[in-house]
């Protein structure tokens, strides 16, 4: 069935989605086409580019629109209470279960639940959440009762859920279960000069908000909002009007050095890890970097360990020689008290460094001491960021999560794992 542009338009008009690109209204069609029905819905994109109000949408036009809609975000939970959260409990179930619980999907039954950053959820949860969508069954926790529901399931995730699949992070089964039908949100950088109506759309709202005159910008301004990545989409461009519609007091015509100053400048980076691009793949930029510096860090760590090991064993110190002979300036007996051993001469870059049997022992001891420190100061650091951010945003993790550029269920497995809970 071919959805009309005018029907389109209404829908968007009625969720106060702004834009006209292809790729936006398709997905716009496509909620509209699935909403009578029953189907699963997963819907992919980035962080901020609108992905709940699809989930609305396909609520609201459905014939459960008149049943309870509730949107979960399983990233913000943790992974001990998820099950609860999700499903409910007995009383004494666990320490802290005081009363019995009712989960969402159960107060939830008639009418649909929106589960956001669905690749954040635990795989026993995600074999509990399979069950529900083939059979509309659950358990409670400490139950052995079954129980029945009737709910529509929508899920979203910024993530290459299919990736995770691979990696046996993500069911295989409930991947395919829950994208009956795919529903795709472009990021702003593909919308074209939907940026601009946006733009005009919210720097309206902040002057009613703030009672001052609405921002505008020039045509090189124009310009440059339109080339600018927007990592944040929505969100990011939202804060970024607020921002100059507040602060740009005596200049309301923006121009491009204006722009410029509250523009955040982009990141550019060494390198792709293993050819990933953020677009294709679902990682953001900051991902890539990490794993760049881990694996730089796990390959130098590699080859200390590899010097270590020659120093250590003569035999493997000679085959080494024979398999990679440009690598060694020479290799020649030395006695040592009356019996041959081999010692071998690197060919580094600071200069020929003889290891004889005496120096053995204490620069074998460096080597592996050093190795140590550096894998420790991974944890170390980590640690010092979590509780930086903890401590700037007051102990509240959702927002410390955010700074953090990690899911606060994440957050709360790091604070867990260091011992931070005080």
């Amino acid at each position: 069935m071919a959805i009309s542009d005018v029907e389109i338009q209404s829908v968007k008009q009625r969720f106060g989605i702004i834009g006209n690109s292809p790729l936006l209204n398709n997905a716009v069609s496509v909620a509209i086409q699935v909403s009578p029905t029953d189907m699963s819905v997963l819907i992919t994109g980035e962080s901020g580019s609108g992905k709940e109000s699809f989930s609305k949408i396909i609520h609201h036009l459905s014939p459960r629109k008149h049943g309870q809609f509730i949107a979960i975000n399983c990233g913000s939970i943790p992974e001990g209470t998820i099950d609860s959260e999700l499903f409910g409990h007995e009383k004494g179930s666990f320490t802290g279960a005081h009363e019995a619980r009712k989960g969402y999907f159960e107060v939830t039954n008639g009418g649909t639940i929106f589960l956001d950053e669905i690749g954040e959820m635990p795989l026993g949860t995600q074999a509990r959440l399979l069950r529900v969508l083939e059979n509309g069954e659950f358990i409670k926790v400490g139950s052995s009762k079954v129980q029945k529901t009737d709910v529509r399931v929508v899920a979203a995730t910024n993530v290459n859920l299919m990736r995770n699949v691979e990696e046996g992070k993500f069911r295989e089964d409930l991947y395919y279960r829950l994208s009956t039908v795919p529903i795709y949100v472009p990021p702003l950088r593909e919308r074209g000069r939907d940026i601009e109506l946006l733009f005009r759309k919210f720097a309206t709202d902040f002057a009613e908000k703030y009672r001052v005159k609405p921002i505008s910008l020039t045509d090189d301004a124009k310009d440059i909002l339109l080339k600018y990545r927007f990592p944040g989409n929505i969100r990011q461009l939202k804060n970024l009007v607020e921002q100059i519609s507040v602060l740009s007091t005596d200049q309301k015509e923006i121009d491009a050095d204006i722009l410029q100053r509250y523009l955040p400048k982009e990141t550019s980076l060494p390198a792709l890890y293993k050819g990933a691009t953020p677009e294709k793949d679902g990682m953001s930029e900051r991902d890539i970097l990490y794993k760049v510096l881990f694996d730089m860090k796990k390959d130098f760590n590699d080859l200390k360990k590899l010097v270590l090991d020659t120093f250590s064993n003569p035999s493997k110190a000679s085959q080494l020689v024979k398999d990679h002979p440009g690598l060694f300036e020479d290799m020649h007996p030395e006695p040592s008290n009356g019996s041959p051993s081999e010692a071998v001469v690197l060919n580094l870059p600071a200069g020929n460094h003889h290891i004889d049997d005496n120096e053995h022992v204490e620069d074998v001891h460096d080597i592996t001491h050093e190795a140590e420190d550096d894998s420790l100061s991974i944890e170390k650091k980590e640690k010092e960021l979590i509780v930086r951010a903890l401590r700037k945003n007051n102990n509240k993790r959702k927002y410390a999560a955010r700074d953090l550029g990690i899911s606060e269920r994440t957050l709360y497995r790091k604070i867990k794992q260091y011992d931070l809970e005080d």
